[in-house]
């Protein structure tokens, strides 16, 4: 039997049954044909994106003003502690300083005690006599010698006290008493200049 009669469909060879049908028929279509953009449509979506694109940056650079603007904050609120401290750290040492400065002068001038004791009866105009000048034995003593005439004139008795420090008095009048002593006359100083500095320490 010649291979080129045709054959039933059933008794087909295997070769000719998986045999690709010929490229030369039609194809077929199946859904609507693909259309693409026109000019109009692609600018839209150019612009669409651009928009997108302008306004995800627009938010991008507002998010990240708003974080420097908050670094910013914090960083001038830390320097202006870090100035009140430093100012605090810079008044302290220099009344440190002043403490140590004024010590050594009433050491090496103690007739300073004489301004002292001038200054300060020279707030009270009393001649009474429990008009009472204390003092530490030392600068009594040289009070004694400078203003000694003068305060027994005005009524002033010279009273030694070893417990008050060098350099500064205690004045007691029936009128009132006036601490002059180092340590107060101290305190007001440090006092209005807003600190906080004892004399003792």
């Amino acid at each position: 039997m010649s291979s080129n009669q045709p054959t039933p469909e059933g008794r087909k060879t295997a070769y000719q049954r998986w045999e690709m049908d010929s490229f030369d028929g039609a194809r077929r279509h199946t859904g609507a044909p693909a259309t693409l953009p026109t000019v109009t449509q692609i600018e839209q979506l150019h612009q669409q994106a651009r928009d997108e694109g302008y306004r995800e940056g627009r938010d991008a650079v507002a998010k990240e003003a708003a974080r420097l603007r908050q670094i910013t904050a914090g960083l001038k609120l830390e320097l202006q502690e870090f100035d009140q401290r430093m100012a605090g750290d810079l008044l302290g040492l220099a009344l440190t300083v002043a403490k140590q400065v004024l010590r050594q002068a009433l050491k090496v001038h103690p007739e300073l005690i004489l301004a002292v004791v001038n200054e300060a009866i020279g707030n009270l105009s009393s001649s009474s006599p429990r008009a009472h000048l204390k003092l530490h034995p030392e600068d009594a003593a040289l009070v004694r010698t400078h203003l000694g005439d003068h305060l027994e004139q005005t009524g002033w008795h010279v009273i030694e006290d070893a417990q008050l420090e060098r350099g500064g008095c205690r004045i007691e009048t029936a009128e009132g008493e006036i601490d002059a002593t180092l340590a107060r006359r101290w305190e007001r100083v440090v006092a209005s200049l807003g600190a906080d500095h004892a004399w003792l320490g």
